[in-house]
């Protein structure tokens, strides 16, 4: 137990100091690409893997990993390259994304650096960074930090309909109905958009933290209270330029800001998020993507409001 609190601890602070572990490796290209260390269950030589019949094409096979069956993805292939022609000369990465576990096969490992979300920037606009969520230097070399969230998307699917029971507790009043989400993943942002439109709720997208953080200032800026304009924010918390947890902070030091709702939702697991949850001010944490269970947490929140108001 002491052991797993160190690592907590460990990564509280790189959080909620705006820092990240990426595990930088190379697909069948010399690019380097980068992973958020926190997402990383473990690194292994690629096991036997047992084939799956009608699976999406860049799915290679299952293998059992400590007792649990897991699926191994050929990242390359889904990113549109060729598939890896031996997988056992092959690394597999074990992450954790969205409540589940998966690997994904790399041709090679590289190493493990630290750095400030500072450093890292959105990716450049335009053809080859549709898979990309952001890009940066190590080494005088370009790192590309993939958009998983959209790579699961395609390769395993997900439901992004809000059931009719949960709908059914949507009503309608003069409690605003417009959020602010902040997501550096494209896929991400829309699953939220759809699932708050089906609740007759608005919102209005930024792509990190830093951008989430201007809009809200120039919303205070204007003569209505920032409440009064918008019901809460759902970030995310992995993001180029600001992460959601430095985002948190700096809303809850503006006496203009610190009144507003926060939703940290994200594909990042683990007891570290409770602590950082604490520790920067949020009001609640929800693991991606359940759209139940994110739209159950907004129209609870909606209906504090309502109270409040009555």
């Amino acid at each position: 137990m002491a052991g797993v609190l160190d690592g907590v601890n460990r990564r509280t602070q790189l959080a909620g100091n705006n820092r990240l572990e990426l595990l930088m490796f190379r697909l069948k290209r010399s690019q380097r690409y980068g992973i958020n260390v926190f997402k990383v269950r473990e690194v292994i030589q690629c096991p036997p893997l047992t084939h799956v019949p009608h699976s999406h094409p860049a799915v290679c096979g299952v293998t059992n990993i400590r007792g649990q069956a897991i699926s191994i993805i050929d990242l390359g292939m889904a990113l549109g390259m060729p598939a890896i022609t031996d997988p056992k000369q092959a690394f597999v990465i074990v992450t954790e994304y969205n409540r589940t576990t998966q690997g994904f096969l790399v041709n090679s490992i590289d190493h493990i650096v630290n750095l400030n979300w500072e450093e890292v920037l959105p990716p450049p606009k335009g053809a080859g960074a549709s898979y990309m969520t952001a890009v940066t230097h190590v080494d005088k070399e370009i790192v590309e930090i993939i958009d998983v969230e959209k790579i699961m998307s395609e390769v395993i699917g997900g439901n992004e309909i809000v059931s009719e029971a949960v709908i059914a507790q949507s009503g309608d009043s003069g409690i605003p109905r417009h959020i602010l989400v902040v997501d550096d993943s494209s896929v991400a942002r829309n699953q939220i958009k759809r699932a708050l439109e089906q609740l007759g709720i608005g919102s209005t997208l930024a792509n990190d933290g830093a951008e989430g953080l201007k809009q809200l200032q120039n919303w205070a800026a204007e003569s209505q209270p920032i409440t009064e304009r918008i019901a809460m924010v759902i970030s995310d918390v992995e993001m180029p330029r600001m992460d959601g947890y430095t985002m948190t902070a700096a809303i809850r030091q503006d006496p203009n800001l610190r009144d507003l709702y926060i939703v940290l939702h994200t594909s990042l697991s683990g007891l570290f998020n409770n602590a950082l949850v604490d520790k920067v001010g949020a009001n609640k944490f929800i693991p991606k993507f359940n759209p139940d269970e994110l739209a159950t947490a907004v129209l609870e929140r909606i209906r504090e409001l309502e109270a409040a108001a009555a």
